[in-house]
């Protein structure tokens, strides 16, 4: 038997921007939500993936290491 994917959008899917304080100056973040996928580019030349958990934790699974203030921070703007 198949088993389909769940491909409804998920509750806060979307596109996010805003201003996020890294590394000591304001640039500007953009995230991209996609059930529990979080694609986050931040200044335009910092890349990372975050993945939502179980438990409502991020956990970044690919590209630029992220401080843990800026993954908390966009983990408040985008999950609430």
């Amino acid at each position: 038997m198949k088993e389909d994917k769940d491909t409804a959008p998920a509750e806060k899917d979307g596109k996010y921007e805003f201003i996020l304080h890294y590394s000591g100056r304001e640039v500007n973040c953009k995230v991209e939500k996609e059930q529990n996928t979080l694609k986050v580019q931040i200044d335009e030349n910092i890349n990372a993936e975050l993945t939502v958990q179980e438990d409502g934790s991020l956990v970044q699974t690919s590209g630029t290491d992220l401080a843990d203030s800026a993954v908390d921070y966009i983990k408040k703007r985008i999950l609430g």
